[in-house]
């Protein structure tokens, strides 16, 4: 079966601390985060699209943007959840989601440094 696969990118700087790392609360640190949407579509459009990046770039930067220069920790729901990578790839999707309901959305994927990502695909 053919598809075909569209990958978006956000990003945006943020500090965080885990409130139970090993057993007990971690420094605050900041990551440069990087995000990325993954689509996926069996056909194009009428235009030969599989969906319209604007539209992907445009959600997905303002769901970010609520994040950028802050501390996760104190932005809903990380205010009552330990802001893990994997929670944040998991929170991502489903706001993007939200944000694109008819959007193939296949997955969300959260760097939070050049070696170290997370996955979320339900």
């Amino acid at each position: 079966m053919s598809q075909y696969t569209l990958n978006v990118r956000g990003r945006f700087e943020a500090a965080h601390q885990l409130t139970s790392y090993q057993g007990r609360p971690e420094p605050v640190h900041g990551h440069s985060w990087r995000v990325e949407a993954e689509l996926v579509a069996a056909e194009l459009d009428g235009e030969g699209m599989a969906y319209d990046f604007v539209a992907i770039k445009r959600a997905l930067d303002g769901i970010l943007a609520r994040f950028h220069h802050r501390h996760l920790n104190e932005v809903p729901p990380f205010d009552r959840l330990s802001p893990t990578t994997e929670r944040i790839a998991h929170h991502l999707f489903d706001e993007l989601h939200a944000a694109l309901p008819d959007a193939p959305l296949l997955q969300v994927t959260v760097w939070e440094g050049p070696d170290c990502s997370a996955t979320y695909r339900p």
